[in-house]
């Protein structure tokens, strides 16, 4: 009798234990399950934007406390994952020393890389009015990426552009507005004014 009461009570410990096991396991899997859904809720979080803001103007000044370049726009997104800022109809003016500002329009623009590059998209427009060191420059394309830092933008679309009074056009293009080196890449094309005519000579 008494091993029959032994036997039943192994078992009934075993079963116990069983339970016990498999309950830990189930709070195991809940507790792993629900800080997967946290991590991904909040990845997700931080794709979408955390703020916005409209009919902006933004002045940001260089190591000297002087103005280097002024963004605006009629609303700004800012994504907190990479802090990065998307700008809806932007207008940009780069301010240099002794050089004239550079007036960037588009439709779109995104900011990125701690603020220093500018991807411009749309009817971009960029305008230059000349000076002793540099002509006059129009340049159209549909994509241009601004590096406001280092004075240099490039693109792999086809641009548009006047320098002076020629007429410029190709595929691809870097340009250096501290030097005022413009390199159009490809299928470049040049129409340059036709020259002026010398006056008759009296006779």
């Amino acid at each position: 009798m008494s091993k029959s009461v032994g036997a039943h009570r192994w078992r009934m410990a075993w079963t116990v234990l069983g339970a016990v096991v498999f309950a830990l396991g189930s709070f195991w899997l809940l507790e792993l399950m629900n800080r997967n859904s946290q991590e991904i809720n909040a990845s997700k979080h931080l794709n979408e934007p955390d703020y916005f803001v409209t009919n902006f103007s933004v002045v940001r000044m260089d190591l000297q406390g002087k103005p280097s370049y002024i963004v605006s726009g009629t609303k700004l997104t800012h994504y907190p994952a990479d802090d990065s800022s998307d700008i809806d109809h932007p207008f940009v003016r780069k301010i240099s020393p002794d050089l004239p500002p550079l007036n960037m329009n588009a439709e779109l623009a995104h900011i990125d890389q701690g603020n220093t590059r500018l991807q411009l998209y749309r009817n971009v427009v960029i305008d230059r009015v000349a000076s002793p060191r540099s002509q006059n420059m129009t340049l159209k394309t549909e994509a241009l990426t601004v590096f406001p830092d280092e004075e240099r933008m490039e693109t792999a679309v086809p641009v548009d552009m006047l320098l002076g009074t020629s007429h410029v056009t190709g595929v691809g293009m870097k340009a250096n507005n501290a030097t005022s080196v413009v390199d159009v890449q490809q299928n470049v094309r040049i129409v340059y004014p036709p020259a002026p005519r010398k006056p008759a000579a009296a006779k």
